[in-house]
Parts: C-alpha cells; structure tokens; sequence
C-alpha cells in the first residue's frame, strides 16, 4: 500500500476517532515500527496467544487456515495487530464500547436501511428450515450489493490514479441469462431412474449423456450438483439402478466434467476487464485449450453414433486430457483462493512451472505463463525503454503515485517524488522479477526524471522481453536498459545541469568557505540580525545580502543570485529537539517569536531547479541549514568575545594596582574565546573539510543517481553528527556553553565602562566575573564529559579532539570523571601533538 493511501486512511480513522493531532505524526510512527517481515516463531506465539482470547478459538483457526490458503500477504501484520489489542485492556473496552454504540446506532436508523440489508438483520433473529430458503436468497442479494459497491469503489481509485482510465460497461450476463454461459445451468434436477434397463442400454444411454455432462449440459441420468464454495469442485448425481461396474466407469470419467467447469467459470470470470489484463490473457489462453477440448469431445461424439467405443474405451481415451485439464482446473483453484492480479498470477503459475516434473506438463505451465505475461511485460518494455507506466488495472510492481501536475509541485516535491512518487509495490512483483524489481524501479524513474526535463529518450537496446525461465535473457536486456538510463540521467546531471558547480556554490556559504563573505555579511548585518524577528525588515535583509555577495569574492559564483535570506520561526536547539520528538516546555517559550532573535533565527535559503532539486532537495537542504545556523551563531559569539576583548585593551593605561581586579575577567574571556575557537576550527577544518574531500573522491566512482543520493546524504550525516547535532543532550550542553559566552558578553555591554576605577564597579563586579566563571567551567566541563563518554560509546576518536583541544594542557583534567582523567593522561603524547 502506497505512503498517500496510508495518509488518507489514518486522517480518516482520526477523524472518525475525534483525534485532533495530524495524520503525519501516526504515519510517521507507523513506518517506524511496522517491520517488512514477521518471523515464523513470533507470528504462532501471536496466533496462539490470539485464538486463546478468542470466544470460539477453532473458529478462529480456521479462518486462518482459509485466508493463508488465500495467501494473504498483510496476514502475519494482521495477527500482530490482533495480539497487540489483546494485551492492551484500554483499548479492547474502548473498541467493545465503539461497537455497542455503533449497534445503538445501526438499530436506530434501521427505518433509513436498504431494504435488502434490513431484512437480513430481521430475519437473523430467527431461522428455522421455513424460512431458510429466503434468507439464502436475501443474503445473495446483500453480497451482491456489496460487491457491486466494491467495484464502484475500485473503479473510481482507479480513475482518480488514471485519469485516461474507461473500464468498458459490460452487463452481467450470468444472471441476466445463465443459460448462455459455458457452465452448467442454475437449476437443481434429480436424474431419471435406470432399475428397468438392460446393461447394454444403460451404457449406451450413459455414453450420451456423457456428452452432455461434458459439455457442460446437465443429462437425463447424471445430474450436476451445485457446488458449495465458488473454488469447489463440481460433483455429480448418477441415476439409481445402474450397473455398479458402469457406475464405477462413469464415476472416473466425470472428474473430466468437474474440471471443465471450474475452468469455464474462470474464464468466463476472468475475462472481464476488472480482473486485469495478465487474467484476461490467461483466460485467452485456456479458452484456446477449451476448444481443442471440444475438439476432442466433437470426435467422441462421431464414435459414438457410429457404435465404435464404449465406456471403457472412453475412459481410456479421455486420459490426456484429462491430465490436461486437471492442470488447468488447479491453476484457476489456485488462482481464484488467492484472489490473485498481476504480478501474483504470474508468481503462481511460474511456480507451478518450475516445479512440474513431467515435461509435458512443464510445456503447458510454460505455454500458460508466457501468455499471461504478454501484457505484463509490454507494461514492463514502455517502463524500461520510455519510462511510462500505462497500468489502469494496477498489475505492474512499480505503482505510480503522481498526482499532481508539474506546475503544482511544492517545495518538497523533489523528495516525495524520489522517494514516494513511484513505489514498489511488493505482492505485485512476479518471483521471476524478485532479484532485480528495484534495478527496474530504478530504470524508469532515470527515464522518468530525463522526460520530465524536456528530453525525448528512448534505449537504444530496446527489445522484445518474453517470459522464459531462464531468467538470463529478460535480466541481461534490463540491466542494458537500467545502464542506459543511469548514465544518461548522471550525465545530464553532472554536465549539462554542473551538479558539482551547485555542491561547491552550496559549501561555500553554508558551510563558511568563504569567509571573507561571512564577515562581510555579518558586518552588514549583524545591527539588523540583533533585532526581534518581529521588527526585522525582510527585503533590507535581502538587499544586505546581496550587497555582501557583490562586495566580497563571492561574486564570481554563478550561482549567487539563488542565495535567499530566510528567518526561521525556531532556534538550532529547538528545532533538533522537535526532528528528535523532545518535548521541552522552557524550549518552546524561548523560541516564541517575542524572544527569538534574527541571529538565532538567521540561515540561507537557496534556489534549485529540476532536475538538480532531487540531490539538493527540501531535506538535505535543511541539514546544510542546521549546520550554517551552527557555525554562524558560533562565530557570532566569537566576534561579541573579540569585541569585549577590544573593550578590555583600555586597561594598559591603568596602574598596575588598578588592573589587577579585571585579571579574572580577562582570563575568563580568553578561556571563552579558545573555547569558542576550537570548537569552529573542529567543525570546519577536523569535520566538513575531510568528510567533504571524501565526498569528492566518492562522487568521482559513482555510476548513477541513487549512488551520488546515497554520498550526499553520508556526507551531511557524517557532518551532521561530527558537528554535535545529533545527540539532544550534547547538542543542549554547547547551547548551555555558548549561552554563558553570550550572558558575559551582554554583562560587558551593560556594565559602567571599563576606564571607570575599580572602586566605581565594586564587589557587585568581582562577584558577578566570579558567577560566571562558575558557570562556564561547570558548562565545559559537563560538555568535556559527555563528549568523551560518547567518543568512548561509538568508538568516535575524531569527537575526542574537541576534548585534546580544550584541555591541551590537562587544566581540567582533574575535573573530569576519573575514566576520563585517566584517559587524558594516557593521552598526552597524543594531546601535545593535537594541539600543535
């Protein structure tokens, strides 16, 4: 089931429930705990544990028996879910008082009922052998009704996915008038008498009527029973009196007959176009091998009026065709159990050729899937060879989800596109296709991407695909097909669209490779940026920037007028939190628009145009965000400490008496000042700049789309955790650390100027530089710890050289836990030669 089915469902079921939170969150739980797989061992203890709690636990059992013959492919998830209502006691009174109201409810409106169902509830409460009869018949009526409604259903899914999509009307013929069909009729006959005739008229009246039976006609002396269940084979009444030996020739005959009309049933079924085009294929096919049956009993009949067989010698020349035909009858059973379409059928029936031992019997299983494939893989060559999918019945593995016109995209499109817009739909992927469904997944889309960027395309090795069970000669023409695409796709990538220009263009603001660039933006706007983001102008933002790109070596990207200013409605810490699912109360009333500022909020934006968006799309451009916000705050803070710095320079003309009492301020900004620094030069020279000259050497090896997605993405996520965004805590603790920078610096601004004497400041001073060194130390000394409990936890050396710059020379060493002292001391050698 597609993600967008999965999306309206639960908004329904919410809805329904009187939920007020979004859909996206239970989806997003949903993906993250459901599992591809449930193992064999799980799903009995669920089974057992399920059909314990159950009122009627062989009733229960049965019903799985019946759906796992039907090879429901949901029903080990199914039995998971039941398992989990069951031990979950809220839940089951909350579902028991759900339905007694909805029968409240049912009863209630009964007056506004159709007919059909109103009568069936009425006549529930009371069934005897009277009134049996009309029951059977109004039940009939109501699955009709329902089935009908069904269609409907499908039908109008199938318009909104299709909209070229016109099912033909075709009436129901086989109520309309059931003597046309090829089967039996409806009615139920009793066979005429045989006590009073002569053996040899009995044969010779059997023999005829074996005709008709075979036919499909009911005879005067062997009368069809009609079946139980539509997957059941049809038995047959012969008369009273016959010869037990002609009985017993008969008897072995009519299973002929029996498969005859199950097979008939399917075709006849089969053959509408509800079905799919793989069904009515395969209902061809066999149509083709009922005539060469009726071949077969058109030269009975001529033996037969000329006197030349009896029952024994038809009996012996039915043989072949009856293997023929109990072939055909359990393709259509299995078929049919299944309630299988598609990509299953064909599943089915090459299961049942790969395991035929005799040779003729391969040869029909072989001759079977072959025609029911036809239309499948012409889906599969348009797919391949064009990129189109041309599926109205929904058979083909690949399901197409785009529902929207190109002009309507949003901003994620690129994502949902890549990643939801074409799918795999697992139980509509043929066995034969299993090991390579996501090389051709993967095909079209290539093609897709390339179409949709204006260039006509089409594989130059493009050739018929036939089923065969050697799967070397499909498998090699899609692997051709797939190598085509990929390289034609990269290379309108990489040298038409210059992907790799974008990538550094990108680096190069986001990431602060130009740094001539950050502080002339910061120069420029760091008055504007210290506002409330309430009172910040947008468009003097942009023009600021613009203005600094002009003005500094920036100028000469090409790509500069994609840059865009953009305000935030969150901090870095708050918006970490919320990706993580973190509730934090003191967190959400800091990041109200009343108190967030524009250097809190402050990042890029940045302009990309299909087909580049599906490397540069809406999420990786958020990760290049979070780091730029991380790095642009760092050195925000960094200039405010350079700033106090400047302010403290006025204490050289003081006596040296008189300097003494800003001793403690002055080494504590220092101490601010190395942190800060080691921290920027950790995140951009220790960890984007390698992971980045490793992205390069990767990206120079890759051979398609997927393999460029996939090096993009390990390398924002390599830098995303090196630079301490991933782990709340950590992150929380450089946050407490920074923020203690900042109060320091704020307290500098505020506080009288600093060519006052030491007396007009006070102890209120001294007291004041004192808290804050408390709190700074205890800051990085917690961070110090965790960073080291962490590089220890993923065996992470390159996080333990935040720690060897801090503390270069072990001044905190002794304030570390003892594992970590211990550590440090082991290290110093290395510490020594980090820190030069």
């Amino acid at each position: 089931m597609s993600e967008y089915r999965v999306h309206w469902l639960v908004q329904e079921l919410i809805t329904a429930l009187g939920v007020t939170s979004s859909a996206e969150e239970f989806v997003e739980s949903l993906h993250i705990n459901s599992s591809d797989t449930v193992s064999g061992s799980v799903l009995q203890s669920n089974l057992r544990q399920v059909s314990q709690r159950s009122p009627n636990p062989d009733a229960f059992i049965s019903k799985y028996e019946e759906l796992k013959s039907k090879q429901i492919s949901s029903l080990p998830h199914i039995i998971a879910l039941l398992y989990q209502i069951t031990q979950d006691k809220k839940l089951k009174d909350y579902l028991y008082r759900k339905a007694v109201s909805s029968g409240r409810s049912e009863s209630a409106s009964s007056l506004s009922t159709p007919k059909v169902l109103s009568d069936s509830r009425t006549v529930s409460s009371h069934v005897d052998g009277q009134n049996l009869p009309e029951i059977v018949t109004r039940v009939k009526k109501a699955a009709s009704v329902s089935k009908r409604s069904s269609q409907r259903y499908k039908d109008l899914e199938r318009k909104i996915r299709h909209p070229s999509y016109q099912a033909p009307v075709v009436p129901d013929w086989g109520k309309l008038r059931p003597h046309m069909g090829l089967d039996f009729g409806i009615e139920v006959l009793s066979p005429r008498p045989l006590q009073d005739v002569p053996m040899y008229s009995q044969e010779t009246k059997l023999m005829e009527d074996l005709l008709y039976v075979l036919s499909g006609l009911e005879g005067e002396y062997i009368v069809p029973h009609p079946p139980l269940e539509p997957n059941q084979l049809r038995t047959f009444a012969v008369s009273e009196g016959v010869d037990p030996s002609l009985r017993q020739l008969v008897e072995k005959i009519l299973p002929l007959a029996s498969y005859y009309s199950i097979i008939v049933r399917f075709i006849e079924e089969k053959s509408s176009y509800h079905h799919g085009q793989v069904n009515q294929s395969l209902a061809g096919a066999m149509n083709l091998l009922i005539h060469e049956y009726k071949v077969f009993l058109a030269q009975l009949e001529m033996h037969i009026r000329h006197e030349n067989v009896n029952l024994q010698s038809i009996r012996f020349y039915s043989q072949p065709t009856l293997r023929t035909m109990e072939i055909l009858a359990n393709i259509a059973i299995t078929i049919n159990k299944a309630g299988a379409q598609g990509g299953k059928v064909l599943s089915l029936l090459h299961e049942q050729t790969v395991s035929a031992g005799d040779p003729k019997v391969r040869k029909l299983c072989m001759h079977l899937t072959q025609a029911a494939s036809v239309p499948y893989m012409e889906i599969l060559q348009k797919w391949i060879y064009i990129g189109v999918i041309q599926d109205p019945y929904e058979e083909f593995l690949v399901e197409d989800n785009e529902l929207i016109q190109r002009e309507d995209r949003p901003a994620n499109y690129s994502d949902d596109y890549w990643a939801k817009c074409y799918i795999i739909c697992r139980d509509r992927v043929p066995i034969f296709l299993e090991k390579i469904s996501d090389v051709i997944l993967r095909t079209g889309k290539y093609l897709n991407v390339i179409r949709q960027c204006g260039r006509n395309v089409k594989s130059p090795q493009s050739q018929e695909l036939k089923y065969t069970i050697a799967e070397s000669e499909y498998v090699e023409a899609i692997e051709q097909a797939y190598c085509f695409a990929s390289q034609t796709l990269l290379d309108l990538l990489i040298k038409e669209y210059d992907l790799m220009g974008r990538l550094r263009s990108v680096k190069h603001y986001f990431l602060h490779d130009q740094g001539d660039f950050i502080v002339q933006l910061m120069d420029m706007c760091e008055g504007e940026l210290s506002k409330n983001i309430n009172d910040i102008v947008p468009h003097r933002l942009e023009s600021l920037l613009e203005l600094a790109l002009r003005t500094s070596t920036a100028n000469s990207d090409p790509y500069k007028d994609d840059m865009r200013a953009e305000l935030l409605p969150f901090d870095l810490v708050h918006q970490m939190f919320k990706i993580h699912g973190i509730q934090n109360q003191e967190l959400s009333e800091s990041c109200s628009p009343d108190k967030l500022t524009g250097l809190e909020s402050f990042s890029f934006g940045y302009e990309v145009r299909w087909p580049v968006s599906l490397v540069l799309n809406y999420n990786t451009k958020a990760c290049y965000q979070m780091i730029f916000r991380h790095l642009f705050y760092c050195k925000h803070v960094e200039r405010l400490l350079c700033r106090v710095w400047l302010s403290n320079k006025v204490c050289k003309m003081f006596p040296v008496s008189s300097s003494q009492s800003y001793r403690p301020a002055f080494i504590l900004r220092q101490r601010m000042l190395n942190c800060v620094q080691n921290l920027q030069y950790y995140m951009m020279v220790e960890v984007i700049e390698p992971n980045w000259h490793n992205f390069l050497e990767k990206i120079n090896k890759v051979t398609n789309v997927d393999q460029v997605l996939a090096c993009h993405s390990d390398f924002l996520s390599s830098c995303i955790k090196d630079c301490m965004l991933t782990n709340p805590g950590l992150l929380k603790m450089v946050n407490v650390l920074i923020g203690v920078c900042v109060s320091f610096c704020r307290f500098f601004e505020a506080a009288p100027s600093i060519e006052c004497s030491t007396s007009a400041l006070g102890e209120n001073f001294e007291d004041s530089i004192r808290n804050f060194d408390e709190q700074f130390s205890a800051a990085l000394i917690s961070l110090l710890n965790k960073i080291d409990e962490l590089a220890m936890e993923d065996n992470n050396e390159k996080m333990l050289n935040v720690l060897y710059r801090m503390d270069f020379n072990s001044y905190y060493t002794s304030f570390l836990v003892p594992s970590v002292g211990g550590s440090s001391q082991t290290d110093q050698t290395g510490v020594s030669h980090t820190s030069g």
